[in-house]
């Protein structure tokens, strides 16, 4: 049985050119129609907080954002000053280019050393699915599954002329992690409830999107 729609969604304001307002409205909106969590900027996470004060509604954040390309201990530095601030989880995005590279040790140690910063706080780790082959999304998977992260996610939505979330990628995620234990974050071009819905039956547990109202209405 489907939980709620409004449950799986995290409504999400990203944008480099968001304003107070709109970090504003999208809390509002997240508090009047339940949604499960907003995901915002990091340093964004003090307001969100004082804004979402008394709601259940979480806070999440996102580190190394959009590109990865952070070394690991800013990576790290910003993920415990995130949870410091009142993140209630965080989302950071993997070192295509190391994966890209097979540099296997150094994506697990990375996704090790940021879990650890999360002081019990779910980890989602962005894979940049666009970016990859079906090959290299099941060994990330793997990987996130061997270095103790609680989520895998597809994407940023900051590919230029990517399509972020695909439902055969969300599948393949799905089924890599499942046994583990793990969940799927799918994140990306999920704009209307038709591909919301195709998501959560493909094995998404989240949906990332700024079109949380528009999904629910």
């Amino acid at each position: 049985m489907m939980e709620k729609l409004n449950k799986y969604i995290e409504h999400t304001c990203l944008k480099q050119d968001a304003s107070k307002s709109d970090l504003i409205n999208l809390f509002e909106e997240a508090k009047k129609h339940d949604f499960l969590g907003v995901c915002i900027n990091p340093c964004y996470v003090k307001f969100a907080k004082e804004n979402l004060e008394g709601s259940d509604v979480k806070i999440v954040t996102v580190i190394g954002f959009p590109l990865g390309a952070n070394t690991t201990d800013v990576k790290v530095y910003e993920t415990k000053k995130a949870i410091e601030d009142g993140a209630d989880e965080i989302d950071m995005v993997i070192n295509v280019t190391a994966l890209k590279d097979k540099d296997y040790d150094f994506i697990e140690n990375e996704i090790r050393e940021i879990k650890s910063a999360c002081s019990g706080h779910n980890l989602k780790v962005i894979l940049e699915t666009d970016l990859l082959t079906k090959e290299e999304i099941k060994t990330a998977c793997e990987l996130c599954v061997k270095s103790g992260a609680d989520f895998v996610k597809t994407s940023t939505g900051f590919v230029k002329n990517g399509v972020g979330a695909k439902v055969e990628d969300v599948e393949l995620m799905y089924k890599t992690v499942s046994p583990h234990g793990l969940k799927v974050k799918a994140s990306g071009g999920i704009r209307d409830k038709e591909t919301a819905i195709a998501m959560i039956n493909a094995g998404a547990s989240r949906l990332g999107t700024s079109s949380g109202v528009k999904i629910v209405s």
